[in-house]
């Protein structure tokens, strides 16, 4: 049972699906709010009032909605599994106003991200793991953020991740297999 762990909607639950997605766990979930919230806190970075967040790869919605109870103004999916794309709907109608989300049906290796970046203050990207090469999603990316974005990147352990020149790694957390990069424009 996947339930969201901090802020207004604390303990409610989301609807998942056994196929196609492993939806980051609350501990993980959690370790990632406070890191951005720390260094956003100790940068003077305003991470949530009018800002939004991009879930990359989202699946059910899991770290989007998390941001959603936590403050954040609005979200924007991308997802493009027909299947799990219900859930995700299911799961931000049970959570956000009308007006809170936005879902893209798109496949992000082919995506040019066309949307507007002036108010994304994080980005948060799980994609499937060991299935893409994500350095062209990552260059791209870090040409449309602002220098205040904050990225994290959750993959295995066992990629190998190139991250572009113009990218600053400035926290890595491992949690078992997984690894989760948080990085800024340099």
């Amino acid at each position: 049972m996947i339930r969201i762990t901090g802020g207004k909607f604390k303990q409610k639950k989301l609807a998942s699906i056994n196929d196609f997605v492993r939806p980051t766990s609350s501990l993980k979930r959690e370790a990632f709010f406070s890191i951005i919230e720390s260094y956003a806190m100790k940068n003077s970075i305003e991470l949530y009032k009018n800002k939004i967040f991009l879930d990359l790869f989202a699946g059910i919605g899991t770290m989007g909605l998390e941001a959603i109870s936590r403050g954040m103004s609005e979200v924007i999916f991308f997802e493009n599994n027909i299947e799990v794309l219900k859930i995700l709907r299911k799961n931000c109608l049970g959570i956000c106003k009308n007006n809170q989300f936005k879902i893209c049906e798109e496949d992000l290796i082919h995506s040019k991200l066309e949307i507007e970046f002036k108010n994304i203050s994080v980005v948060y990207i799980d994609p499937p793991y060991g299935k893409y090469n994500l350095t062209k999603l990552l260059e791209n990316l870090s040409n449309k953020i602002k220098d205040t974005t904050l990225i994290g990147f959750e993959t295995s352990v066992k990629e190998n991740i190139v991250i572009p020149e113009n990218l600053n790694q400035f926290q890595k957390k491992t949690y078992g297999k997984t690894i989760i990069y948080f990085l800024k424009l340099s």
